[in-house]
């Protein structure tokens, strides 16, 4: 067998032993999430990683205008929020209870917020990684820096498509 057609049959795993270790890695973190790739380089033409989340990780409102978004649920539950341009609802899902995977449309706005410890989401999206710039984040929304931000967490919980956040 030539060493190409090793390297080409090689499985990517990732073990559920890795699931707990980024849940310990994340639990950790001062972000209280942890990410771990399975995409071998960030200029892949498709992202798959799986994030662990922790309940106190703010995931602020965001969109990809370059991509769709595809999440699923590994262990735990997830509320995700699609909202309009002012801060509106417009869906609702719970992964890991009822629903197994969502996609977000490019440059819609939405966010997640993990509901368990030692949560771990999959998220699939079209590459290159593009780091996020300021306009990338919901201009009704607080900054991570900004003490709103864990009001806004505790709407997330219970919100429901037509509310709006009221803000702080």
């Amino acid at each position: 067998m030539t060493q190409a057609l090793a390297l080409a049959s090689h499985m990517n795993q990732l073990t559920f032993d890795r699931l707990s270790r980024l849940s310990n890695e994340a639990q950790l973190s001062p972000r209280k999430r942890m990410n771990h790739n399975i995409h071998a380089d960030l200029s892949d033409p498709v992202q798959r990683l799986a994030i662990a989340m922790e309940p106190d990780t703010y995931i602020r409102p965001h969109r990809h205008l370059q991509s769709w978004e595809l999440l699923t649920s590994l262990r735990g539950r997830f509320v995700v929020l699609n909202f309009d341009d002012a801060g509106t609802v417009i869906d609702r899902a719970v992964l890991g209870e009822g629903v197994s995977v969502i996609e977000a449309p490019a440059a819609c706005w939405h966010a997640v917020l993990s509901l368990d410890g030692g949560g771990v989401i999959f998220e699939v999206k079209r590459g290159p990684y593009i780091p996020f710039r300021e306009e990338d984040f919901a201009p009704w929304s607080p900054a991570a820096d900004d003490a709103n931000h864990r009001a806004l967490m505790a709407w997330y919980r219970h919100a429901a498509p037509g509310q709006r956040w009221p803000g702080p």
